[in-house]
Protein backbone atom coordinates (compact mmCIF):
# COMPACT_ATOMS: atom_id res chain seq x y z
CA UNK A 1 0.00 0.00 0.00
CA UNK A 2 1.33 3.44 -0.93
CA UNK A 3 1.26 5.78 2.06
CA UNK A 4 1.56 9.52 1.42
CA UNK A 5 0.96 10.49 5.06
CA UNK A 6 3.45 13.05 6.24
CA UNK A 7 4.25 14.10 2.70
CA UNK A 8 3.26 17.43 1.24
CA UNK A 9 1.11 18.43 -0.45
CA UNK A 10 -1.31 15.56 0.19
CA UNK A 11 -4.65 17.24 -0.37
CA UNK A 12 -6.21 19.58 -2.89
CA UNK A 13 -5.19 20.10 -6.46
CA UNK A 14 -1.49 19.66 -5.83
CA UNK A 15 -1.64 16.17 -4.40
CA UNK A 16 -0.38 13.38 -6.69
CA UNK A 17 -3.02 12.02 -9.04
CA UNK A 18 -1.24 8.71 -9.84
CA UNK A 19 -3.27 7.71 -12.87
CA UNK A 20 -2.99 7.89 -16.66
CA UNK A 21 -5.95 8.84 -18.83
CA UNK A 22 -7.46 9.21 -22.29
CA UNK A 23 -10.53 11.34 -22.90
CA UNK A 24 -11.94 11.58 -26.42
CA UNK A 25 -14.19 14.42 -27.55
CA UNK A 26 -13.85 16.44 -24.36
CA UNK A 27 -16.73 18.40 -22.87
CA UNK A 28 -16.60 22.01 -24.11
CA UNK A 29 -18.31 25.15 -22.84
CA UNK A 30 -18.44 27.71 -25.65
CA UNK A 31 -17.06 27.16 -29.13
CA UNK A 32 -13.57 25.94 -30.01
CA UNK A 33 -12.14 28.05 -32.88
CA UNK A 34 -12.08 25.84 -35.95
CA UNK A 35 -8.69 27.21 -37.06
CA UNK A 36 -7.12 26.23 -33.72
CA UNK A 37 -5.52 22.96 -34.82
CA UNK A 38 -2.52 21.26 -33.24
CA UNK A 39 -1.43 20.08 -29.81
CA UNK A 40 -1.09 21.77 -26.41
CA UNK A 41 1.50 19.84 -24.37
CA UNK A 42 2.12 20.28 -20.65
CA UNK A 43 4.52 18.84 -18.07
CA UNK A 44 3.44 18.26 -14.49
CA UNK A 45 4.87 17.40 -11.08
CA UNK A 46 3.20 14.15 -10.01
CA UNK A 47 4.80 11.86 -7.44
CA UNK A 48 4.05 8.20 -8.15
CA UNK A 49 5.61 7.24 -4.82
CA UNK A 50 5.95 9.54 -1.79
CA UNK A 51 9.24 11.29 -1.13
CA UNK A 52 11.68 9.71 1.33
CA UNK A 53 11.86 13.03 3.17
CA UNK A 54 8.87 15.15 4.18
CA UNK A 55 10.81 18.39 3.57
CA UNK A 56 11.99 17.45 0.07
CA UNK A 57 11.27 19.80 -2.84
CA UNK A 58 8.30 18.92 -5.02
CA UNK A 59 10.70 19.62 -7.91
CA UNK A 60 11.76 15.98 -7.45
CA UNK A 61 8.30 14.65 -8.29
CA UNK A 62 7.92 12.39 -11.31
CA UNK A 63 7.30 13.90 -14.71
CA UNK A 64 3.81 13.61 -16.15
CA UNK A 65 3.03 14.80 -19.67
CA UNK A 66 -0.41 15.70 -21.00
CA UNK A 67 -1.71 16.73 -24.40
CA UNK A 68 -4.83 18.49 -25.64
CA UNK A 69 -5.15 17.60 -29.32
CA UNK A 70 -7.24 20.19 -31.21
CA UNK A 71 -8.74 19.25 -34.57
CA UNK A 72 -11.68 20.90 -36.34
CA UNK A 73 -13.33 22.12 -33.17
CA UNK A 74 -12.91 18.87 -31.22
CA UNK A 75 -10.44 18.25 -28.37
CA UNK A 76 -8.97 14.95 -27.14
CA UNK A 77 -6.98 14.67 -23.90
CA UNK A 78 -4.19 12.27 -23.01
CA UNK A 79 -1.96 11.93 -19.92
CA UNK A 80 1.07 9.71 -19.31
CA UNK A 81 4.01 9.46 -16.92
CA UNK A 82 7.40 10.10 -18.47
CA UNK A 83 9.12 6.72 -18.34
CA UNK A 84 12.53 7.88 -17.15
CA UNK A 85 15.06 5.38 -15.81
CA UNK A 86 14.21 6.65 -12.34
CA UNK A 87 10.47 6.08 -12.80
CA UNK A 88 10.99 2.55 -14.15
CA UNK A 89 13.37 1.53 -11.37
CA UNK A 90 11.06 2.66 -8.61
CA UNK A 91 8.07 1.04 -10.33
CA UNK A 92 10.01 -2.22 -10.53
CA UNK A 93 10.92 -1.95 -6.84
CA UNK A 94 7.37 -0.88 -5.94
CA UNK A 95 8.70 1.90 -3.74
CA UNK A 96 10.58 5.16 -3.72
CA UNK A 97 14.33 4.62 -4.14
CA UNK A 98 15.52 8.20 -4.54
CA UNK A 99 16.33 10.73 -1.85
CA UNK A 100 16.57 14.50 -1.80
CA UNK A 101 16.21 16.55 -4.95
CA UNK A 102 19.49 16.37 -6.92
CA UNK A 103 21.38 14.53 -4.18
CA UNK A 104 22.30 10.95 -5.13
CA UNK A 105 24.14 10.50 -1.83
CA UNK A 106 20.70 10.14 -0.19
CA UNK A 107 19.48 7.42 -2.58
CA UNK A 108 18.88 3.75 -1.87
CA UNK A 109 22.17 1.83 -2.38
CA UNK A 110 20.58 -0.11 -5.23
CA UNK A 111 20.45 3.03 -7.40
CA UNK A 112 22.96 5.43 -5.82
CA UNK A 113 25.40 6.70 -8.48
CA UNK A 114 26.93 10.09 -7.58
CA UNK A 115 29.14 10.00 -10.69
CA UNK A 116 26.05 10.04 -12.93
CA UNK A 117 23.47 12.24 -11.21
CA UNK A 118 21.74 12.93 -14.53
CA UNK A 119 20.31 9.38 -14.45
CA UNK A 120 18.04 10.54 -11.58
CA UNK A 121 16.15 13.07 -13.70
CA UNK A 122 12.35 13.03 -13.71
CA UNK A 123 12.07 15.11 -16.93
CA UNK A 124 9.20 17.04 -15.35
CA UNK A 125 9.67 20.69 -16.29
CA UNK A 126 9.27 21.90 -19.89
CA UNK A 127 7.93 20.31 -23.08
CA UNK A 128 10.05 21.56 -25.99
CA UNK A 129 9.29 21.24 -29.71
CA UNK A 130 12.19 21.46 -32.18
CA UNK A 131 13.12 19.84 -35.51
CA UNK A 132 9.88 17.89 -35.58
CA UNK A 133 10.30 16.29 -32.16
CA UNK A 134 8.76 16.68 -28.72
CA UNK A 135 11.13 16.66 -25.74
CA UNK A 136 10.47 16.45 -21.99
CA UNK A 137 13.22 18.47 -20.30
CA UNK A 138 14.58 19.13 -16.83
CA UNK A 139 17.84 20.90 -16.02
CA UNK A 140 19.32 18.05 -13.96
CA UNK A 141 19.59 15.54 -16.84
CA UNK A 142 19.22 14.90 -20.54
CA UNK A 143 15.99 15.62 -22.44
CA UNK A 144 13.66 12.72 -23.16
CA UNK A 145 12.15 12.27 -26.62
CA UNK A 146 8.39 11.71 -26.50
CA UNK A 147 6.04 10.35 -29.14
CA UNK A 148 3.76 13.38 -29.51
CA UNK A 149 0.82 11.30 -30.78
CA UNK A 150 0.80 8.59 -28.10
CA UNK A 151 2.91 10.27 -25.36
CA UNK A 152 5.01 7.12 -25.20
CA UNK A 153 8.51 7.80 -23.87
CA UNK A 154 11.08 7.07 -26.56
CA UNK A 155 14.01 7.72 -24.21
CA UNK A 156 16.79 10.16 -23.26
CA UNK A 157 18.94 11.73 -25.95
CA UNK A 158 22.41 13.26 -26.13
CA UNK A 159 21.71 14.26 -29.73
CA UNK A 160 23.67 11.46 -31.30
CA UNK A 161 26.57 11.71 -28.87
CA UNK A 162 27.24 15.38 -29.66
CA UNK A 163 25.97 16.94 -26.40
CA UNK A 164 28.89 16.65 -23.96
CA UNK A 165 27.13 17.62 -20.77
CA UNK A 166 25.33 15.55 -18.16
CA UNK A 167 22.59 18.19 -18.11
CA UNK A 168 20.42 20.16 -20.51
CA UNK A 169 18.44 23.27 -19.65
CA UNK A 170 14.68 23.17 -19.20
CA UNK A 171 14.50 26.45 -21.12
CA UNK A 172 16.31 26.31 -24.45
CA UNK A 173 15.49 29.26 -26.69
CA UNK A 174 14.42 28.89 -30.31
CA UNK A 175 15.31 31.69 -32.72
CA UNK A 176 12.22 32.37 -34.89
CA UNK A 177 14.41 33.85 -37.63
CA UNK A 178 16.95 31.04 -38.12
CA UNK A 179 15.10 28.17 -36.46
CA UNK A 180 18.16 27.53 -34.30
CA UNK A 181 17.87 26.26 -30.73
CA UNK A 182 20.32 27.63 -28.15
CA UNK A 183 20.76 25.59 -24.95
CA UNK A 184 22.98 25.34 -21.90
CA UNK A 185 23.87 22.57 -19.48
CA UNK A 186 25.12 23.69 -16.06
CA UNK A 187 26.96 21.48 -13.59
CA UNK A 188 27.91 19.97 -16.92
CA UNK A 189 30.61 17.58 -15.74
CA UNK A 190 28.94 16.49 -12.51
CA UNK A 191 27.56 17.45 -9.13
CA UNK A 192 28.37 21.03 -8.08
CA UNK A 193 30.83 21.53 -10.94
CA UNK A 194 31.31 25.14 -12.11
CA UNK A 195 31.39 24.37 -15.82
CA UNK A 196 28.60 25.21 -18.25
CA UNK A 197 28.21 23.94 -21.81
CA UNK A 198 26.44 26.25 -24.26
CA UNK A 199 25.49 24.97 -27.69
CA UNK A 200 23.53 25.90 -30.79
CA UNK A 201 21.47 23.41 -32.81
CA UNK A 202 20.38 24.22 -36.35
CA UNK A 203 16.76 23.76 -37.41
CA UNK A 204 17.43 20.09 -38.26
CA UNK A 205 18.66 19.36 -34.71
CA UNK A 206 22.39 19.23 -35.57
CA UNK A 207 24.77 20.72 -33.01
CA UNK A 208 26.70 23.37 -34.95
CA UNK A 209 28.52 25.36 -32.24
CA UNK A 210 29.51 24.90 -28.61
CA UNK A 211 31.51 26.67 -25.93
CA UNK A 212 32.36 25.73 -22.34
CA UNK A 213 32.97 28.20 -19.53
CA UNK A 214 32.95 28.44 -15.73
CA UNK A 215 30.49 30.46 -13.63
CA UNK A 216 31.56 32.79 -10.78
CA UNK A 217 30.05 30.33 -8.31
CA UNK A 218 27.74 27.30 -8.67
CA UNK A 219 24.17 28.53 -8.80
CA UNK A 220 20.83 27.55 -10.28
CA UNK A 221 20.77 28.65 -13.94
CA UNK A 222 17.16 27.78 -14.55
CA UNK A 223 16.41 30.10 -17.47
CA UNK A 224 18.27 32.21 -20.03
CA UNK A 225 17.64 34.80 -22.73
CA UNK A 226 18.78 34.94 -26.34
CA UNK A 227 18.96 37.94 -28.64
CA UNK A 228 19.93 37.96 -32.30
CA UNK A 229 23.53 38.49 -31.20
CA UNK A 230 23.95 37.45 -27.55
CA UNK A 231 23.05 34.95 -24.86
CA UNK A 232 22.24 36.16 -21.33
CA UNK A 233 22.55 33.69 -18.43
CA UNK A 234 21.25 34.92 -15.03
CA UNK A 235 22.33 33.30 -11.77
CA UNK A 236 22.80 34.00 -8.11
CA UNK A 237 21.57 33.37 -4.60
CA UNK A 238 21.06 29.60 -4.79
CA UNK A 239 24.34 27.81 -4.11
CA UNK A 240 25.59 24.21 -4.07
CA UNK A 241 28.77 22.45 -2.98
CA UNK A 242 29.86 18.83 -2.95
CA UNK A 243 30.50 18.60 0.80
CA UNK A 244 26.92 19.66 1.58
CA UNK A 245 25.67 16.96 -0.77
CA UNK A 246 27.89 14.30 0.78
CA UNK A 247 26.50 15.31 4.18
CA UNK A 248 23.06 14.26 2.93
CA UNK A 249 21.52 17.71 2.67
CA UNK A 250 19.52 19.50 0.01
CA UNK A 251 21.28 20.37 -3.25
CA UNK A 252 20.55 24.09 -2.92
CA UNK A 253 20.92 26.62 -0.14
CA UNK A 254 20.33 30.37 -0.33
CA UNK A 255 23.14 32.84 0.40
CA UNK A 256 21.82 36.41 0.46
CA UNK A 257 25.35 37.79 0.90
CA UNK A 258 26.45 36.75 -2.58
CA UNK A 259 25.93 39.00 -5.60
CA UNK A 260 23.60 38.01 -8.40
CA UNK A 261 25.35 37.62 -11.73
CA UNK A 262 24.53 37.81 -15.43
CA UNK A 263 26.78 36.26 -18.03
CA UNK A 264 26.61 37.75 -21.53
CA UNK A 265 28.36 36.07 -24.44
CA UNK A 266 28.07 36.48 -28.22
CA UNK A 267 26.10 33.63 -29.78
CA UNK A 268 29.15 32.73 -31.86
CA UNK A 269 31.64 33.64 -29.12
CA UNK A 270 34.31 31.78 -27.20
CA UNK A 271 34.79 31.42 -23.44
CA UNK A 272 37.16 34.40 -23.41
CA UNK A 273 34.32 36.57 -24.75
CA UNK A 274 32.08 35.96 -21.71
CA UNK A 275 31.33 39.11 -19.73
CA UNK A 276 30.02 38.87 -16.14
CA UNK A 277 27.84 41.64 -14.71
CA UNK A 278 27.10 41.59 -10.98
CA UNK A 279 24.52 43.17 -8.71
CA UNK A 280 22.53 42.88 -5.45
CA UNK A 281 20.53 39.88 -4.23
CA UNK A 282 18.05 38.87 -6.90
CA UNK A 283 16.27 35.77 -8.20
CA UNK A 284 15.28 35.49 -11.86
CA UNK A 285 13.62 32.09 -12.06
CA UNK A 286 12.20 32.84 -15.51
CA UNK A 287 12.84 35.50 -18.12
CA UNK A 288 10.58 37.32 -20.58
CA UNK A 289 12.75 38.29 -23.56
CA UNK A 290 15.89 40.21 -24.53
CA UNK A 291 17.20 42.22 -27.47
CA UNK A 292 20.54 43.67 -28.51
CA UNK A 293 20.42 47.38 -29.34
CA UNK A 294 23.80 48.63 -30.51
CA UNK A 295 26.26 48.05 -27.67
CA UNK A 296 23.52 47.37 -25.12
CA UNK A 297 21.70 44.17 -24.19
CA UNK A 298 18.23 44.80 -22.75
CA UNK A 299 16.41 42.05 -20.88
CA UNK A 300 13.02 41.92 -19.16
CA UNK A 301 12.19 39.39 -16.44
CA UNK A 302 10.01 38.86 -13.36
CA UNK A 303 12.24 39.39 -10.32
CA UNK A 304 12.21 38.89 -6.55
CA UNK A 305 14.72 40.33 -4.11
CA UNK A 306 15.34 37.18 -2.14
CA UNK A 307 14.85 33.42 -1.95
CA UNK A 308 11.86 32.23 -4.03
CA UNK A 309 12.23 28.56 -3.05
CA UNK A 310 10.40 27.40 0.13
CA UNK A 311 12.36 24.11 0.20
CA UNK A 312 15.87 25.56 0.03
CA UNK A 313 17.04 26.90 3.39
CA UNK A 314 18.80 30.18 3.95
CA UNK A 315 22.36 29.26 4.98
CA UNK A 316 22.36 32.20 7.43
CA UNK A 317 19.16 30.99 9.12
CA UNK A 318 16.69 33.56 7.83
CA UNK A 319 13.12 32.16 7.70
CA UNK A 320 11.42 31.75 4.35
CA UNK A 321 8.71 34.22 3.42
CA UNK A 322 6.71 34.45 0.19
CA UNK A 323 7.86 37.24 -2.11
CA UNK A 324 6.15 39.05 -4.94
CA UNK A 325 7.67 39.16 -8.42
CA UNK A 326 7.65 42.38 -10.40
CA UNK A 327 8.51 42.69 -14.09
CA UNK A 328 11.77 44.61 -14.51
CA UNK A 329 14.14 45.74 -17.23
CA UNK A 330 17.89 45.17 -17.06
CA UNK A 331 20.19 47.16 -19.34
CA UNK A 332 23.77 45.95 -19.79
CA UNK A 333 26.22 48.30 -21.49
CA UNK A 334 28.85 46.19 -23.21
CA UNK A 335 31.13 49.26 -23.49
CA UNK A 336 31.11 49.90 -19.75
CA UNK A 337 34.35 49.58 -17.80
CA UNK A 338 32.77 47.99 -14.74
CA UNK A 339 30.43 45.07 -14.05
CA UNK A 340 27.35 47.11 -13.17
CA UNK A 341 24.02 47.54 -14.97
CA UNK A 342 20.78 49.47 -14.64
CA UNK A 343 17.54 48.00 -13.34
CA UNK A 344 14.04 49.43 -13.72
CA UNK A 345 10.66 48.22 -12.44
CA UNK A 346 8.28 48.30 -15.42
CA UNK A 347 5.13 47.18 -13.58
CA UNK A 348 4.55 47.43 -9.83
CA UNK A 349 1.76 44.86 -10.05
CA UNK A 350 2.79 41.65 -8.21
CA UNK A 351 2.94 38.70 -10.61
CA UNK A 352 4.17 35.12 -10.68
CA UNK A 353 7.38 34.14 -12.48
CA UNK A 354 5.54 32.31 -15.30
CA UNK A 355 5.74 34.98 -17.98
CA UNK A 356 5.30 34.07 -21.66
CA UNK A 357 5.34 35.94 -24.97
CA UNK A 358 4.37 35.40 -28.58
CA UNK A 359 7.34 33.14 -29.35
CA UNK A 360 7.52 34.41 -32.92
CA UNK A 361 9.09 37.52 -31.35
CA UNK A 362 11.67 35.72 -29.21
CA UNK A 363 15.07 37.49 -29.62
CA UNK A 364 13.30 40.40 -31.39
CA UNK A 365 11.67 43.69 -30.37
CA UNK A 366 8.28 42.83 -28.89
CA UNK A 367 5.40 44.41 -27.05
CA UNK A 368 3.36 41.98 -24.94
CA UNK A 369 4.05 39.54 -22.14
CA UNK A 370 1.39 37.30 -20.59
CA UNK A 371 1.51 36.16 -16.98
CA UNK A 372 -0.67 34.64 -14.29
CA UNK A 373 -1.31 36.84 -11.29
CA UNK A 374 -3.99 37.81 -8.81
CA UNK A 375 -5.92 40.86 -9.95
CA UNK A 376 -6.26 43.07 -6.84
CA UNK A 377 -9.82 43.93 -7.87
CA UNK A 378 -10.77 40.22 -7.99
CA UNK A 379 -8.66 38.56 -5.28
CA UNK A 380 -8.18 34.83 -5.07
CA UNK A 381 -9.84 32.98 -2.19
CA UNK A 382 -7.14 33.22 0.50
CA UNK A 383 -8.07 29.83 1.92
CA UNK A 384 -6.73 28.10 -1.20
CA UNK A 385 -2.96 27.59 -1.14
CA UNK A 386 -0.62 27.43 -4.11
CA UNK A 387 1.92 24.71 -4.96
CA UNK A 388 5.13 26.76 -4.71
CA UNK A 389 4.72 28.43 -1.36
CA UNK A 390 3.93 31.82 -2.93
CA UNK A 391 0.93 33.74 -4.17
CA UNK A 392 -1.83 31.84 -5.92
CA UNK A 393 -3.12 33.38 -9.13
CA UNK A 394 -6.65 33.44 -10.51
CA UNK A 395 -6.09 35.83 -13.43
CA UNK A 396 -4.17 36.21 -16.65
CA UNK A 397 -2.73 39.57 -17.56
CA UNK A 398 -1.41 40.99 -20.82
CA UNK A 399 1.28 43.50 -19.93
CA UNK A 400 2.17 46.03 -22.64
CA UNK A 401 5.92 46.65 -22.41
CA UNK A 402 5.66 49.77 -24.60
CA UNK A 403 2.72 51.59 -23.01
CA UNK A 404 2.61 50.15 -19.49
CA UNK A 405 -1.03 49.17 -19.93
CA UNK A 406 -2.51 45.90 -18.62
CA UNK A 407 -5.48 43.87 -19.81
CA UNK A 408 -6.79 41.33 -17.33
CA UNK A 409 -8.97 38.23 -17.37
CA UNK A 410 -10.15 36.53 -14.17
CA UNK A 411 -10.96 32.82 -14.33
CA UNK A 412 -12.96 33.00 -11.09
CA UNK A 413 -12.19 33.69 -7.44
CA UNK A 414 -11.98 29.97 -6.72
CA UNK A 415 -9.94 29.11 -9.84
CA UNK A 416 -6.16 28.79 -9.62
CA UNK A 417 -4.66 29.34 -13.05
CA UNK A 418 -1.49 27.79 -14.43
CA UNK A 419 1.06 29.26 -16.83
CA UNK A 420 -0.44 30.89 -19.98
CA UNK A 421 0.69 29.82 -23.45
CA UNK A 422 0.26 31.98 -26.54
CA UNK A 423 -0.99 30.38 -29.79
CA UNK A 424 -0.74 32.45 -33.01
CA UNK A 425 -3.71 32.74 -35.33
CA UNK A 426 -2.96 30.92 -38.62
CA UNK A 427 -2.15 33.33 -41.42
CA UNK A 428 -1.51 36.32 -39.14
CA UNK A 429 1.94 37.78 -38.45
CA UNK A 430 0.73 40.48 -36.05
CA UNK A 431 2.15 40.13 -32.54
CA UNK A 432 -0.49 38.99 -30.08
CA UNK A 433 -3.08 37.98 -32.68
CA UNK A 434 -4.20 34.56 -31.48
CA UNK A 435 -5.24 32.81 -28.30
CA UNK A 436 -4.09 32.20 -24.75
CA UNK A 437 -4.37 28.64 -23.45
CA UNK A 438 -4.13 27.88 -19.76
CA UNK A 439 -5.43 25.42 -17.21
CA UNK A 440 -7.57 26.66 -14.32
CA UNK A 441 -8.14 24.48 -11.26
CA UNK A 442 -11.78 24.79 -10.20
CA UNK A 443 -11.65 24.34 -6.44
CA UNK A 444 -15.44 24.32 -6.06
CA UNK A 445 -16.16 21.62 -8.64
CA UNK A 446 -12.83 19.86 -7.94
CA UNK A 447 -11.85 19.62 -11.58
CA UNK A 448 -9.47 21.22 -14.06
CA UNK A 449 -10.57 23.33 -17.01
CA UNK A 450 -8.58 24.44 -20.05
CA UNK A 451 -9.40 28.09 -20.73
CA UNK A 452 -9.14 29.54 -24.25
CA UNK A 453 -8.90 33.34 -24.47
CA UNK A 454 -8.82 35.76 -27.36
CA UNK A 455 -5.33 37.16 -26.73
CA UNK A 456 -6.08 40.62 -28.13
CA UNK A 457 -9.18 41.23 -26.01
CA UNK A 458 -8.26 38.89 -23.12
CA UNK A 459 -11.80 37.55 -23.23
CA UNK A 460 -12.90 33.94 -22.87
CA UNK A 461 -13.77 32.00 -26.02
CA UNK A 462 -14.29 28.50 -24.61
CA UNK A 463 -13.43 26.06 -21.83
CA UNK A 464 -12.49 22.40 -22.13
CA UNK A 465 -13.79 20.69 -19.00
CA UNK A 466 -12.01 17.64 -17.58
CA UNK A 467 -13.91 15.32 -15.22
CA UNK A 468 -11.02 15.32 -12.72
CA UNK A 469 -8.28 17.55 -11.34
CA UNK A 470 -4.83 17.62 -12.89
CA UNK A 471 -1.66 17.77 -10.85
CA UNK A 472 0.29 21.01 -10.82
CA UNK A 473 1.67 22.09 -14.17
CA UNK A 474 5.14 23.50 -14.59
CA UNK A 475 5.31 24.61 -18.26
CA UNK A 476 3.48 24.10 -21.54
CA UNK A 477 4.04 24.48 -25.28
CA UNK A 478 1.84 24.73 -28.35
CA UNK A 479 2.71 22.84 -31.55
CA UNK A 480 0.84 23.62 -34.74
CA UNK A 481 0.26 21.07 -37.47
CA UNK A 482 3.33 22.39 -39.28
CA UNK A 483 5.54 21.83 -36.22
CA UNK A 484 4.87 18.12 -35.64
CA UNK A 485 3.62 15.27 -37.83
CA UNK A 486 0.29 14.62 -36.16
CA UNK A 487 -1.69 11.45 -36.83
CA UNK A 488 -5.38 11.76 -37.55
CA UNK A 489 -6.90 12.07 -34.04
CA UNK A 490 -10.03 10.08 -34.89
CA UNK A 491 -8.05 7.15 -36.30
CA UNK A 492 -5.69 7.30 -33.33
CA UNK A 493 -8.64 7.14 -30.93
CA UNK A 494 -10.12 4.19 -32.78
CA UNK A 495 -6.79 2.37 -32.77
CA UNK A 496 -6.52 2.69 -29.01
Amino acid sequence: MVDFSGQRPTTGFHAPTRFEADIYDCEVVGQIPTDLNGGFFRLHLDAFYPSKYADDAILAYDGYVTSFRFSKGVVDYKGRYVRTQRFMKQLEARKQLYGYYRNPYTDDPSVSDPANPHLRTTANTTPVVHHGKLFATKEDGLPHVMDHNTLKTVGPTDFGGTWNSQTFTAHPKIDPVSGEMVAIGYEASGLASKDVLMGTFDKTGKLTQEVRFDVPYVSMLHDMCVTQKHVVIPGGGAIADIETLKAGKSHWGWDASLPSYYGIIPRDGEAKDMRWFKGPERALVHTVNAVTEGDKVIMEAPVVEGNPWPWFHDIHGAPFKPLDYTIRRFTFDLNSKDDGYTEEILFKTPVTSFTRIDDRFMTLPYRYTYVQYSDPERPFDAALAGPFGGRTANSYGRFDIRTGETLSYCAGQSHAVQEPTFVPRPGSSEEGDGWILGIAHNHVERRSELIILDAQRMEEVARVVLPFRCSGQVHGVWAGEGDLAFDDPTQLALAN
